[in-house]
């Protein structure tokens, strides 16, 4: 089998890294853009979110490029991503593309409809022993976590850098030079190299650029194609920026919901707002905006694709978290239709709306 998986903001590099590293045949799909939403929304249901479309866009594309298995994680609750595998592979079927789906899901229950593929058809092939396939696992785990620390630390020093745009170039070297290596421990020396060059970046913290958190739908936060590649234009602009939800914090999310010990701080932050789970991660973005008030951003940008049923209650909520708080909240809705000229202006406009407020409090 020939494996295949959605773009997801970085976690691409993860599955590079693993799958070189146990020998696995896979294709990377085109990272996102134009053509893939194309594709998605020619044989997707109107009503579906923007992920959604995406993602049948990769598929499509990889399964052109030879992938034949397509591998994905499940959900639970309202989310409806928790619906997509067994959607998506009706329609891929309807579509005349015959693939199957290798699917980690929380819940028991599996539609016996599907063709699925196990994990145990993934290293079927695999010619080496339990330890060194751990291993090779292990290894594409720690390169997400490294992936994301280059980004956030690109995102986060923006700003500050005694040589403006240092860490960014850092960061898209980084990845790049990764990306363009076969070998899945030089991939990962590669990685580790980048993230002691990005730390070591020289930063000026008497500077007071804007400082902005990026909260909402996981999938349109990370993925730059979605969000219009908000936190690129950030860069451009100087400001500072944070956004705690990343691939890697998915993965110790996901490990440390086996002890009940997940979402600790999010319960602590969002409890006078929003004391209940209710799917997706509209929990999350109430407590992040608490939490970006607290960390002394100036404001907080919430952004997630129409329709997203989870995210549209937090929106409703924001507006009590602003008042309550005096701390400025804007909220972008992307979806195919979406126009950059539009979103540029907005996001420019809230710019200036927070330095006006620090001129004024310095005043």
């Amino acid at each position: 089998m020939v494996f295949t998986f959605p773009h997801m903001g970085n976690i691409y590099m993860a599955a590079k890294i693993t799958f070189d590293g146990l020998g696995i045949r896979y294709v990377v799909p085109p990272k996102n853009a134009k053509r893939a939403l194309e594709i998605g929304s020619r044989i997707s249901p109107e009503e579906m979110c923007l992920p959604f479309k995406i993602m049948m866009g990769n598929f499509v594309q990889s399964i052109h490029q030879g992938a034949d298995c397509i591998l994905l994680v499940g959900s639970r609750g309202p989310c409806r991503f928790g619906e997509y595998s067994e959607l998506q592979y009706r329609l891929l079927k309807k579509a005349g593309y015959d693939v199957k789906f290798v699917v980690a899901k929380f819940q028991e229950e599996e539609d016996k409809e599907m063709d699925l593929a196990s994990l145990k058809d993934i290293v079927a092939g695999v010619q080496m022993n339990k330890g060194a396939m751990i291993g090779a696992a292990v290894r594409g785990l720690r390169s997400m976590y490294l992936v994301d620390h280059l980004e956030r630390k690109a995102h986060a020093n923006t700003g500050y850098e005694r040589s403006p745009g240092e860490s960014r170039k850092l960061y898209e070297e980084g990845v790049a030079a990764a990306f363009a290596e076969c070998n899945a421990q030089r991939a990962f020396t590669v990685l580790k190299d980048y993230k002691r060059r990005i730390d070591a970046v020289s930063l000026d913290k008497s500077k007071r650029p804007l400082k902005v958190a990026i909260i909402g739908e996981i999938y349109t936060i990370i993925d730059p194609f979605s969000n219009l590649c908000i936190e690129d234009k950030l860069m451009d602009l100087g400001v500072s920026s944070t956004r705690k939800l990343t691939p890697s914090w998915w993965i110790t999310d996901t490990i440390l919901r086996f002890f009940r010990l997940n979402g600790l701080d999010v319960i602590r932050h969002s409890g006078d707002y929003l004391p209940w789970w209710i799917g997706g991660h509209a929990r999350e973005c109430i407590a992040e905006a608490v939490m970006a008030d607290r960390e002394a951003c100036d404001g907080a940008i919430q952004i997630y694709p129409m329709g997203c049923m989870p995210e549209v209650v937090a929106r409703s909520i924001l507006p009590n978290v602003s008042r309550d708080l005096d701390f400025p909240i804007m909220t972008l809705v992307v979806d195919e239709m979406t126009g950059e000229a539009g979103f540029i202006t907005r996001i420019e406009a809230f710019l200036d709306l927070l330095e006006r407020r620090r001129n004024k409090c310095i005043i």
